[in-house]
């Protein structure tokens, strides 16, 4: 959901159709954030304002980048990354805008586990990504892109209506939480 080091920031979970923005925090770790998070203060005279306060009596002025709010991708979660730079598009073979699989690679404590996973099945963790780099959740559900397959050229094509396994729908009672284990898609009930 969220590397290991952006769990002491506030954290919320993305939202489909979110346009996120790839956001170095102030610990300088890379990760998501909205763009409205990222604006500077509409009232320069207010925060010029607070930072005086704030020397005269002592306290530092904290950091913009400590306000902002990290934006948590669950695993599986489709997405459409735009401006990727030029030497990640030759490096892994993609194109500039592409769609991709938000994924963890590690459970290992102290280690960056967010990666994208593209469609030619290259990984990248997400500290690999630029800053103002942006990205759109087309989907938390992994119904939505279940019925997804790898074509030989590596590109993903749509699967002619297979039906998912009763355990995999969104329509079963009981079903809260997906989890996924190397290739596996696991329902987990709650």
């Amino acid at each position: 959901m969220c590397d290991y080091s952006l769990m002491f920031f506030p954290n919320r979970l993305a939202r489909e159709g979110e346009e996120l923005v790839v956001h170095r925090f102030a610990c300088g770790t890379i990760g998501l954030a909205s763009p409205v998070d990222l604006q500077p203060a509409r009232n320069p005279l207010a925060v010029r304002l607070r930072n005086v306060w704030s020397k005269l009596w002592g306290i530092p002025s904290p950091r913009r980048s400590q306000c902002v709010v990290a934006v948590c991708i669950p695993p599986g979660a489709y997405l459409r990354m735009w401006d990727i730079p030029e030497y990640l598009q030759r490096e892994i073979d993609v194109r500039r805008t592409e769609e991709a699989t938000f994924t963890q690679i590690t459970a290992s404590p102290f280690r960056y586990r967010d990666a994208i996973r593209f469609r030619n099945g290259r990984e990248i963790l997400l500290q690999r990504l630029e800053e103002g780099q942006r990205v759109r959740v087309l989907s938390l559900s992994v119904a939505d892109f279940a019925d997804l397959a790898m074509e030989p050229d590596g590109r993903a094509s749509r699967l002619q209506s297979i039906p998912l396994p009763a355990s995999a729908r969104v329509d079963t009672p009981g079903i809260n939480h997906f989890s996924f284990s190397g290739d596996t898609l696991n329902a987990v009930s709650i």
